[in-house]
């Protein structure tokens, strides 16, 4: 239990569980919802049996019940209450609850149970867009804050892909090619964070499209070794950190200069370093997409 994380601070409480501080001390004086510790130099903590019931309370008042009434619930129940409500309805707001709670303990049979639960009521890609990537916006939010370690970010986010890699193998074992494009996907040098690449290959092979993942940090040139292969290509890209903002419109030029050179190569990016360009006058044959949903509705 040495590397659970067992102490949080009101900041922390307010991260992890989208209720104000302030809000959770009016809770604590009027209701007595909880109760903090102190630490020997008298700094005040609260433990994760506190952040435990405090996602459950989040829950109930995010699905109607006044804090008056939670207030009375008897603590041991509360878990009963919500997984009741989660069964009925708001089953993603539960699952992002309970990966959060996995990922603060380092919990892998917690995750794995509840994405199996999760697998009887939603299909993969729902589960992807209705919990994965709210859950990961959520958590590079924590992340910034300094509420959560990048061993949580990371063990959350392995876990993650690996679901992606199963369910990617399953789809493309089934694969029927119904196009004679081919989609080349891959991240500029530096640019580690692949998940959302990784879901949109996942997307591609489904829907019965050749695609050819190479991943993370692939220089240009090497990308210039598909077009003896292949003549009708879709390269793909994800600028989430690189290129940075200095250097982002030589790549793009770049990029046209050696890949773009007839009607049938393509480009298609989406990212927020793209916030940092001109995507109205954007080289031919290149095109920006503001999300996942966007770029994958061209299919």
């Amino acid at each position: 239990m040495n590397n659970i994380k067992n102490k949080f601070s009101i900041k922390d409480l307010e991260n992890l569980t989208g209720i104000k501080a302030h809000t959770i001390r009016i809770w604590e004086k009027r209701y007595n919802l909880l109760t903090p510790k102190r630490t020997e130099t008298n700094i005040r903590y609260y433990d994760l049996k506190s952040f435990q019931k405090m996602l459950n309370v989040s829950f109930l008042n995010n699905n109607g019940y006044k804090i008056s009434k939670i207030a009375t619930i008897d603590e041991n129940k509360l878990p009963l209450l919500v997984r009741e409500i989660a069964s009925q309805s708001n089953i993603e707001s539960h699952a992002i609850n309970t990966f959060k709670l996995a990922m603060l303990n380092f919990d892998q049979a917690l995750f794995y149970n509840t994405y199996e639960i999760l697998l009887k009521e939603k299909g993969f890609s729902e589960i992807f867009y209705d919990i994965y990537i709210p859950l990961l916006t959520e958590i590079g939010l924590l992340w910034q804050t300094n509420t959560i370690t990048p061993a949580h970010e990371h063990f959350l986010t392995t876990l993650i892909r690996q679901k992606i890699l199963t369910s990617t193998e399953q789809v493309q074992s089934a694969q029927i090619n119904k196009s004679t494009k081919t989609f080349v996907l891959y991240l500029p040098d530096n640019e580690i964070h692949e998940l959302g690449l990784m879901f949109i290959n996942h997307e591609i092979i489904s829907k019965g499209y050749q695609s050819i993942f190479l991943g993370q940090s692939v220089p240009l040139e090497s990308l210039t070794d598909l077009q003896n292969y292949y003549d009708e290509i879709i390269y793909v890209s994800y600028f989430t950190v690189k290129p940075e903002k200095e250097e982002i419109e030589d790549y793009i030029l770049d990029f046209d200069k050696m890949l773009l050179k007839t009607p049938k190569i393509e480009f298609w990016v989406l990212g927020q370093m793209l916030n940092c360009v001109d995507t109205e006058n954007l080289p031919t044959n290149m095109r920006a997409f503001s999300s996942i949903q966007s770029l994958l509705s061209e299919l």
